[in-house]
C-alpha cells in the first residue's frame, strides 16, 4: 500500500514539472507581451555600471518601445562587441618587428541585428616562452 502512495506522489510530482516546464517554453519573449508587432529592432547591451555586468537592451517596433535585461561579457572585445560572435582560427607566428601575433575571426552569429563586420583581425602581444622546470613526483624517490 505504502510502495502504491509512493508511486502516485512521484507520477504527480512528474507531472506537476512537466507542466511548469511546458509553461515556461510558452513565455518565451518573440515580440514582448502582448505585442503584435514582428520586426523589433534592438539596441545594444548597456550594462548599468562600469563597462561590464548586467544591464538593459532597448528595442523599437513603430511606436512600442521596450527594455529587456542582458549581461555584456567582462572579457568582451569592444572593438566588435558583445552581440557579434566570431569563429577564430588559430594564432599566426610572432612578428619579431612588432612582437605581437595575429589570428582573422570569421562572423558566425550576429544577435538582435547587430552591425557586425564580416571578418576581423585581432592582436595580442607575443609571451616569452618559459622552459617548463621539471616536477619531481611527490612521494616517489624519497628512500
Amino acid at each position: 500500500m505504502q510502495h502504491r502512495g509512493f508511486l502516485l506522489l512521484a507520477l504527480l510530482t512528474l507531472l506537476a514539472l512537466t507542466s511548469a516546464g511546458a509553461k515556461k517554453k510558452d513565455k518565451v519573449k518573440k515580440g514582448g507581451p502582448g505585442s503584435e508587432c514582428a520586426e523589433w529592432t534592438w539596441g545594444p547591451c548597456t550594462p548599468s555600471s562600469k563597462d561590464c555586468g548586467v544591464g538593459f537592451r532597448e528595442g523599437t517596433c513603430g511606436a512600442q518601445t521596450q527594455r529587456i535585461r542582458c549581461r555584456v561579457p567582462c572579457n568582451w572585445k569592444k572593438e566588435f562587441g558583445a552581440d557579434c560572435k566570431y569563429k577564430f582560427e588559430s594564432w599566426g607566428a610572432c612578428d619579431g618587428g612588432t612582437g605581437t601575433k595575429a589570428r582573422q575571426g570569421t562572423l558566425k552569429k550576429a544577435r538582435y541585428n547587430a552591425q557586425c563586420q564580416e571578418t576581423i583581425r585581432v592582436t595580442k602581444p607575443c609571451t616569452p616562452k618559459t622552459k617548463a622546470k621539471a616536477k619531481a613526483k611527490k612521494g616517489k624517490g624519497k628512500d
